[in-house]
């Protein structure tokens, strides 16, 4: 059976670099929220903003990605499963393809996350770095964030970011 790899983690935990790593390990077919985003030329100015067209790319992608793991195809989602909703989100598309799941959770401490996103920031590389995240902005979008529950079950691969 084929599997759905998603990922749980604060903004600049290691999302993309842990997705990376588990496509080219799985040799899955690889999608970045952020990547399509840019490309799509969605204009982000807020959160209400990013809802908005993550709602809409989410609704064009899920029809394919149940045709790929269908088809025997891994996927590892570089969509943030930060929140019930988001992870039902998933949920709907492993079950709908009949596929395995396995949401990877990265642990790190805000200080952590916050000195990766300066970092990020005055360095903006390639692939990781889509704009300017204020710490503000950080913490806005942070309060939202819903850690998975064991009532959830998923199956769960834990990581600790410092040691990544």
């Amino acid at each position: 059976m084929t599997t759905l790899h998603f990922i749980y983690g604060k903004p600049a935990a290691g999302k993309t670099t842990l997705a990376r790593r588990l496509a080219t390990e799985y040799r899955a077919a690889l999608f970045i929220e952020d990547e399509w985003l840019v490309l799509l030329e969605a204009q982000i100015n807020s959160l209400a903003d990013y809802v908005r067209h993550a709602r809409r790319l989410r609704a064009a992608l899920a029809p394919h990605v149940i045709r790929l793991l269908q088809l025997g195809v891994p996927v590892v989602f570089d969509f943030a499963a930060n929140t019930p909703k988001d992870r039902a989100w998933v949920r709907s598309i492993f079950e709908a393809a009949n596929a395995d799941h396995m949401l990877h959770v990265i642990e790190a401490s805000d200080a952590f996350c916050k000195e990766r996103l300066r970092q990020r920031n005055e360095a903006k590389p390639d692939g990781v770095y889509y704009g300017e995240v204020s710490e503000a902005t950080y913490d806005a979008v942070t309060r939202h964030i819903v850690p998975p529950s064991d009532d959830e079950g998923f199956g769960v691969t834990r990581y600790d970011a410092e040691a990544m």
